[in-house]
């Protein structure tokens, strides 16, 4: 190590990164860019992610919900897209990347064109039609499956034809499912399988990913060769939103690999339930058989008996139906002997007699109770009437005059009620309990 090596300072990762950001943004302005949208994801956060690129290049791209609220479009990828964005760097991966403030749409991109296309030329073709579309057989024997030998798509495949029909027996032709070389190895294996005819029913399917990953089945090669084979194709491709050439031109597409497996094979959990209803209804079905059966054989016995034997088991029957005879005719009796008695206490009770007894006994219940009520009302007014006249004697001014008083009037008649109100000498009139007095003043004192 040289000295001038010495005197270099050493730095951090995070110090590089952040001081790599800092020259970026301080360097480039927002910009325009325009290119093919890519590999584009919407989590849950409502962030946007996706890569713009073009012929030579692609750059990671990230739009936050607080700026994609404001976009009237729905990207998808193959778009061609023009953005408004800030370049920096992510300082966490060390990733180069463009923050979007604004996503305007340039047009379709050139992947996006390329399957438009092909698809309207096989479409006109009558390569799409669906009077070619074949069934798919009820209850397979054998499955072939195209796909990645190495890829999750096989694993679900497989998982979900064990859960539902493990008797159905699967053949894996391994295959590339992106580059160049995919797209020549699929027509292999589906010619390989025509030749064969050994498969009711082919899968070809792959996991997701962005448009260039699943070009190879938007190859005509490819459309071709689903159409050549003699045996039905379901494709199981990417996920629900991915449409591809293969997924016109199959027999029927499933929106993904899991879904194509469950399209194929019949659903154990719905058939065995059917099949043991029907295990049940024919062992119903050989029970009663064997019981008829017996029946006749017992039937036939009888006949070939001894006649004595059978007039003997003639007169046990007998017997046992006198008893059962004699035991149903003592229940009825005592049936019937009920219901009479019944009937009779319900005759009594219906008896205008009867009934006319009841109803006089209950007036005189009642007179007897109205006697005593009005008896007692009697005597409660009584005692509220003596109580009132008390009270009003109590009131009465004659009262008064019989304790020896005397109610005093001037000669215009009003009472006195004090000797201010007379003079000396003036006639006044006393009003007694008996009588009255005709008096003079002759003196007063106030």
């Amino acid at each position: 190590m040289t000295s001038n090596d010495s005197q270099i300072p050493i730095l951090t990762v995070s110090a590089l990164n952040a001081a790599a950001r800092e020259i970026i943004e301080g360097n480039f302005p927002l910009l325009r860019v325009e290119g093919e949208l890519s590999n584009f994801s919407s989590p849950g956060s409502g962030h946007w992610y996706f890569s713009l690129k073009d012929a030579r290049a692609q750059v990671r791209c990230a739009m936050f919900r607080q700026r994609n609220t404001y976009t009237r479009m729905q990207p998808h990828n193959g778009m061609q897209v023009q953005v408004l964005a800030q370049p920096t760097l992510y300082e966490g991966r060390g990733d180069f990347q463009l923050i979007v403030e604004q996503l305007l749409d340039a047009g379709v991109g050139d992947l996006q064109a390329r399957f438009a296309a092909l698809r309207d030329k096989l479409a006109a073709e009558g390569l799409f039609a669906p009077e070619l579309k074949r069934p798919l057989p009820r209850w397979p024997q054998r499955v072939a499956v195209v796909t990645s030998a190495s890829g999750a798509a096989l694993h679900d495949i497989q998982v979900t034809l064990a859960r539902r029909w493990p008797m159905l027996a699967v053949m894996v032709y391994p295959v590339l499912v992106q580059g160049d070389q995919a797209a020549i190895q699929i027509c292999t294996a589906l010619a390989r399988i025509a030749s064969r005819q050994q498969e009711d029913v082919v899968i070809l399917a792959r996991g997701g990913g962005s448009a260039e990953d699943l070009w190879c089945f938007n190859e005509e090669s490819v459309a071709r060769a689903i159409r050549a084979c003699p045996v039905p194709v379901v494709t199981g491709i990417g996920h629900e939103i991915d449409f591809t050439i293969a997924d016109f031109a199959g027999d029927l597409r499933a929106a993904t690999p899991t879904a194509a497996a469950e399209a194929v094979s019949p659903d154990r959990a719905e058939w065995l339930p059917r099949v043991r209803t029907q295990r049940r209804q024919l062992e119903q079905s050989m029970q009663r058989t064997l019981r008829d059966a017996t029946q006749r054989l017992d039937y036939l016995r009888l006949r070939l008996r001894h006649p004595g034997e059978r007039v003997r088991d003639a007169e046990r029957r007998l017997r046992l139906a006198r008893g059962a005879l004699r035991q149903a005719m003592q229940h009825q009796q005592a049936v019937w002997g009920g219901r009479l008695q019944v009937l009779q206490a319900r005759r009594l009770r219906q008896d205008p007699r009867q009934r006319l007894q009841s109803l006089s006994e209950v007036l005189e219940t009642r007179r007897a109770a109205l006697i005593l009520a009005i008896d007692k009302q009697l005597t409660s007014a009584a005692a509220q009437q003596q109580q009132q006249v008390a009270a009003l004697r109590l009131l009465d001014p004659l009262a008064v005059l019989q304790r020896g008083f005397a109610v005093l009037r001037d000669e215009s008649g009003k009472v006195i009620f004090g000797s201010a109100s007379v003079t000396v000498h003036a006639q006044v009139t006393a009003t007694l309990a008996q009588g009255t007095l005709l008096c003079e003043v002759l003196e007063k004192s106030d």
